[in-house]
């Protein structure tokens, strides 16, 4: 099993992930590439203290950016959807 801090990169404080937990208590993180959602399930259980009931993922593609005549493409991204039980929280969205 992986660890916590290798699964998780960091929270996703958009707006679109701020009315998800305040509306459907989901919350939004960008997780490693090569993460499955059991280990993303793990991840967010031991880390924050909860009990994780659905994990949505998503691969984002990374954007084409140019610089003058040079053109490359940023990395590609996983994004994680987290619905937690009813009642429980994550104390470090409520801060932000």
């Amino acid at each position: 099993m992986k660890s916590a801090r290798s699964v998780l990169v960091h929270p996703l404080l958009t707006e679109k992930a701020t009315q998800l937990y305040e509306r459907q208590n989901k919350y939004v993180f960008r997780v490693a590439l090569d993460a499955n959602k059991i280990d993303i399930k793990h991840a967010v259980e031991s880390a924050f203290s909860v009990q994780v009931v659905d994990v949505r993922t998503q691969v984002r593609k990374g954007k084409l950016k140019r610089m003058g005549v040079f053109q490359g493409r940023r990395s590609k991204w996983k994004k994680a959807i987290v619905t937690l039980r009813e009642g429980d929280k994550i104390d470090i969205f409520e801060g932000a």
